[in-house]
């Protein structure tokens, strides 16, 4: 069962993780019922597949419990676990853009489909359910920097070194996924209230 990351003393963190490297199963399952919950959000956000965010957060806690070893504490062991889950999408993110033979810039050339509306949203209707399935549909480089930058709070800076490219490839990137979400959502929001409803259902899962 997922639940919510916790907060913990480094000291505890720590331990936690000696244990873990120890081979204690018990502390092991600590870890990851404290962590899960919002390392599969994350996930699922950025690779826009339930089925494959569940193949790979088990992936994730499988390097973890290798891993464990290693940590020293200079992070807490939320932030360690979210950064190598960041990683791990990324790496399967290229390696799905690789095999596809496909670059984020080819957003420009994509056309895609507007679902119909019987009525224009606003920025006030704009329900969890609606922005997760509109993210899902971005394409992967512009849904990745959405996602990092208006979801999870990293600065423009940050995504560039995480994603190897450009601050201001990372601009655009969310600057594009912003309209196409404006698109999806019928028109009636402003990217404004995009982002601020995606940083309000940040916390909500």
């Amino acid at each position: 069962m997922r639940g919510a990351a916790t907060q913990t003393s480094p000291a505890a963190d720590l331990e936690l993780a000696q244990r873990c490297g120890q081979g204690d199963q018990d502390a092991f399952e600590q870890l990851y019922r404290a962590h899960s919950g919002r390392l599969y959000t994350l996930i699922v956000r950025m690779v826009a597949s339930a089925e494959t965010a569940e193949d790979l957060l088990q992936e994730v806690f499988l390097t973890a419990y290798r891993k464990v070893n290693h940590f020293r504490g200079d992070s807490s062991l939320g932030t360690w676990l979210y950064r190598m889950a960041v990683n791990h999408c990324l790496d399967y993110l290229r390696g799905r853009q690789n095999k596809m033979a496909r670059t984020t810039d080819s957003i420009e050339d994509e056309g895609m489909a507007e679902p119909a509306a019987s009525a224009p949203l606003v920025a006030s209707a704009i329900n969890r359910l609606d922005l997760e399935r509109a993210i899902a549909q971005l394409p992967d480089g512009c849904r990745t920097a959405f996602v990092l930058h208006d979801v999870e709070g990293f600065q423009h800076h940050e995504i560039a070194t995480l994603l190897g490219i450009s601050e201001g490839t990372s601009k655009s990137q969310v600057h594009k996924a912003r309209m196409k979400l404006r698109g999806i959502l019928n028109g009636g929001t402003s990217a404004h209230g995009i982002r601020r409803a995606a940083t309000a259902h940040a916390g909500r899962v």
